[in-house]
C-alpha cells in the first residue's frame, strides 16, 4: 500500500492503539488500588495481570478463526464491542467490591483486546514495506504508551482525589474509592461503542494478503521464525508487564507516595524508545540490530535494579533501584515492533494464524508476573527482578539467530 493510501488507515489504527494502551496500562494502577479495597496480598493483587493477559492465550486462536470468517475490519469492530461489555462489567464489580467479579471483567476486556490486536498488528505490518514495519509499529507504540502515561495519572486524579492517606483509610473510604470507578468505565464503554461506529463507516480497506512463498506448509508451527518469535514475545510481554505493573508495589515498599501513578514513569521511557525507532529504523538501524540492543539494555537495567541501592542519585523523585525499573521501559520499547516484522516476513496468507500465535504469547503478561510475585514472596522484590535476565537472553538469541531459522531440520 502506498504512503498516500495508507495515511488514513494509519490514523484509524492509531486511535485503536491509543485504546490498547489506555485500557492495558490501567492495570498498573488497579493492582495497588484493588490491593487496598479488596484487602489482598501482593501475590493476590498480581492476579489482575493474570486475568487480563491470560485472555490472550485462551482466546487468540478462536479470534483468528473469527478473523478468517469476518475479515480484519469487522474483527476490529467486534473486538471493540466485546471490550465495551467488559468495561460495563466494572460497574457491578465496583458496586460489590468483588475481586472475582473484577477479574471476570478484566478477562472480558482482555478477550476484546485479543481480537482487536490479532487484527490490527498484521494490518500495520502490511500497510507498507515490511523492512520499515518496525518504524510504523514504533509510531503506534508512541500512541499506545502515551495513553499508558495518561491512564495512571487520570486514574490517580479521579480515584484518589480527596482521599486520606493509605495508613488511615477506613471501610467507608474504601466503598467511596470503589464507587469512583463506575463513571470512568461507563464513559469508556460509550467511547468504545462510538469507535465501533467509526470503524463501520470508515473507508478502512480489507487486507489482501498473498499466499506464502511455500504453499506446502499447512501448519503455522512449521514456520520456526514465527514459533520462536512467539516465545520471544512471551518473555518480552512478561518483563514489560513486570516493569509497568510492579513498579508501584516496589516503590510502595520504600515509602514512595502516589504509587498508582508510577506506571507513567515506565511508559515515558517506552515512548522515548519508540521515538528512537521512528527516527532510526530502517535508515540508521536495522530491525534486527534494534532488537539486539534492546535485549542488551534490558540486561544492563536489570543489573542496575539488583545492584543499586535506595539512594536518590539520578532522580530525586525515585530511589535508584526503582528508577532502573522505569528504565526497563526504554529497553522494552522496540522489542514488540521488531519481532513482529521479523516473524511475519514471507508468511503471506498465513498472517492471521501467525498473528494469533504471536498474540498467545501475551500469556507472558499473565504468568511471569505471578512467578515474579512468588519469587518475591520467599526472597525480595529486588531479587525477583533477576527473572528478567532469562527473558532478555532469549530475546537476544532471537535477534542473533532465531529469526533466521527457516526450517526445524536446519535446511
Amino acid at each position: 500500500m502506498s504512503s498516500k493510501n495508507s495515511a488514513l488507515p494509519m490514523v484509524i489504527i492509531g486511535v485503536l492503539f491509543f485504546i490498547f494502551g489506555f485500557v492495558t496500562w490501567l492495570n498498573g494502577s488497579l493492582i495497588p488500588f484493588l490491593k487496598i479495597i479488596c484487602e489482598l496480598s501482593e501475590f493476590e493483587a498480581l492476579f489482575v495481570t493474570f486475568a487480563f493477559y491470560i485472555a490472550y492465550t485462551v482466546m487468540a486462536f478462536p479470534m483468528a478463526f473469527v478473523l478468517e470468517r469476518v475479515g480484519y475490519k469487522n474483527g476490529m469492530m467486534l473486538g471493540l464491542f466485546v471490550m465495551a461489555v467488559g468495561a460495563l462489567m466494572f460497574i457491578p464489580s465496583a458496586q460489590s467490591a468483588s475481586f472475582m467479579l473484577f477479574l471476570s471483567s478484566l478477562f472480558v476486556l482482555g478477550s476484546g483486546l485479543t481480537l482487536l490486536q490479532t487484527a490490527s498488528n498484521p494490518y500495520v505490518v502490511h500497510l507498507g514495506d515490511i523492512k520499515s514495519a518496525a518504524m510504523r509499529i514504533s509510531i503506534m507504540g508512541v500512541i499506545n504508551k502515551s495513553a499508558g502515561v495518561l491512564a495512571p495519572l487520570l486514574f490517580t486524579l479521579i480515584v484518589f482525589s480527596d482521599m486520606p492517606s493509605i495508613a488511615t483509610i477506613t471501610p467507608q473510604d474504601k466503598e467511596l474509592m470503589a464507587s469512583k470507578l463506575i463513571a470512568p468505565y461507563m464513559y469508556m464503554a460509550l467511547l468504545l461503542l462510538s469507535l465501533v461506529a467509526l470503524i463501520r463507516f470508515s473507508p478502512l480497506p480489507e487486507l489482501e494478503l498473498e499466499q506464502s512463498s511455500d504453499d506446502t506448509q499447512k501448519s503455522i508451527f512449521t514456520f520456526p521464525r514465527v514459533v520462536l518469535g512467539a516465545v520471544a514475545l512471551f518473555f518480552y510481554v512478561g518483563i514489560e508487564v513486570i516493569a509497568g505493573d510492579t513498579i508501584g508495589l516496589y516503590a510502595q515498599s520504600f515509602g514512595v507516595e502516589n504509587v498508582t501513578a508510577l506506571t507513567s514513569y515506565t511508559m515515558v521511557f517506552m515512548v522515548l524508545g519508540y521515538i528512537v525507532g521512528i527516527f532510526c529504523i530502517p535508515k540508521y538501524l536495522s530491525q534486527q540490530k534494534a532488537l539486539l540492543f534492546s535485549a542488551l539494555f534490558g540486561i544492563l537495567f536489570i543489573l542496575g535494579i539488583v545492584l543499586s541501592g535506595t539512594n536518590h542519585t539520578f532522580f530525586a523523585a525515585l530511589p535508584d533501584t526503582v528508577l532502573f525499573v522505569a528504565l526497563l521501559g526504554f529497553a522494552n520499547a522496540l522489542v514488540w515492533p521488531t519481532i513482529w516484522p521479523l516473524a511475519l516476513e514471507g508468511i503471506g496468507a498465513y498472517s492471521a494464524k501467525a498473528s494469533a500465535l504471536l498474540i498467545t504469547s501475551i500469556a507472558g503478561g499473565a504468568l511471569l508476573p505471578l512467578l515474579f510475585g512468588k519469587i518475591a514472596s520467599f526472597s525480595t522484590m529486588q531479587e525477583a527482578y533477576l527473572l528478567g535476565i532469562g527473558c532478555y537472553l532469549f530475546i537476544l538469541f532471537y535477534a542473533i539467530k532465531g529469526h533466521k531459522i527457516v526450517s526445524w531440520r536446519g535446511e
